[in-house]
């Protein structure tokens, strides 16, 4: 058989043909990151709809009177006119669709309303209390990754009964409620032995405590998941081919094995987000630290439903946006994501 011989017109077309295969390669990624960017938003818009609209529905099962919540409480005893006079002049006193889509309307436009019981604009307050609580679920989930990451290397290293001790020391790190935790720990480093100050003070050896309680239990579940893939990774042919050619055991864990292990854990991260915002109404009560989880506490106690609502779109929005960050990591990581 005779092959085809190229022709001058041929060579010369070859770079072209090559770069308009490169240009339509560009396009599809752009198109699919731009795909993947407004898929997060509309999703991040549908669960910002759906927290709204279960807090609109779940606190007015709550029993009480709004409207008396607005005057101070029950022990305010406000009179029949000015309970009236208030569920006018907020709206109260409308059906509950159009009071529900009055509140969807306020929301739609950033505004979160003046809570009930500080007097003050929502928005400025969450503004306020925001960063405490960020700053203590941030630095509880890096102290949770890297409790993961060393009890899964000890596991990897340390051969099967350091895989078992590993094991069960996560199962009981994942089942250790916040409250008992943190009790635990203000009693014997605090009470007895005096090492870290019991309530936060708002220094970075205040932090120490509240970080702690929020980070094992996450730490539990995160070693689980990175402990089985490091395993998996470890004895995979790559590994083995990589040992073969004298990698050391630190090189193979940080170039070659963390890479694979980490991607579940990735993956898990916006959840652990979620779940250690969701502690910080334990342990900012229990170590007395301002933020979102106390601030959210005090609200549904007095049945401020701006506040309430304000504290839970933010907490969902924060939730939201560490989960598309956790998946942007994951792509990034992992080339098949961003194939598919």
């Amino acid at each position: 058989m005779t092959l085809p011989v190229p022709t001058e017109a041929g060579r010369d077309a070859r770079p072209g043909r090559r770069a308009r295969l490169t240009r339509a390669a560009g396009r599809g990624r752009v198109s699919s990151a731009a795909r993947w960017l407004l898929g997060r938003v509309v999703g991040g818009v549908v669960v910002l709809w759906a927290v709204a609209t279960m807090v609109f529905f779940a606190i007015r099962l709550v029993p009480g009177d709004p409207a008396e919540a607005i005057l101070g409480g029950p022990g305010s005893q406000a009179s029949a006119e000015a309970l009236a006079l208030v569920r006018e002049q907020y709206g109260l006193d409308d059906p509950l669709l159009l009071q529900y889509l009055a509140q969807l309307g306020r929301l739609a436009t950033g505004d979160l309303g003046t809570s009930y019981s500080l007097r003050t604009d929502v928005g400025a307050l969450l503004l306020d209390q925001l960063p405490g609580t960020i700053v203590l679920a941030a630095c509880a989930l890096v102290v949770a990754w890297l409790i993961a990451l060393g009890t899964a290397w000890w596991a990897t290293l340390g051969g099967r009964v350091a895989a078992a001790v590993s094991s069960g020391l996560e199962v009981v790190a994942a089942a250790v409620p916040h409250f008992w935790l943190g009790s635990v720990l203000v009693l014997v480093l605090s009470t007895q032995l005096g090492l870290l100050p019991p309530v936060s003070t708002g220094t970075p050896i205040g932090l120490v405590l509240p970080v702690v309680t929020l980070a094992v239990p996450v730490a539990g579940f995160l070693g689980q998941v990175t402990r089985d893939s490091l395993l998996d990774a470890a004895s995979s042919p790559f590994a083995l081919s990589a040992r073969a050619r004298g990698e050391s055991t630190s090189g193979l864990f940080g170039r070659h094995l963390l890479r694979h292990a980490a991607l579940p854990g990735l993956a898990l991260s916006g959840w652990a987000f979620g779940s250690l915002l969701s502690g910080a109404v334990v342990v900012e009560s229990v170590f007395a630290r301002p933020g979102l989880g106390r601030t959210l506490l005090g609200a549904v106690t007095l049945r401020d439903i701006p506040l309430v609502t304000g504290v839970a779109l933010v907490s969902a929005l924060s939730y939201v946006v560490v989960v598309a960050l956790g998946d942007l990591a994951e792509r990034l990581v992992d080339p098949r994501e961003r194939a598919s």
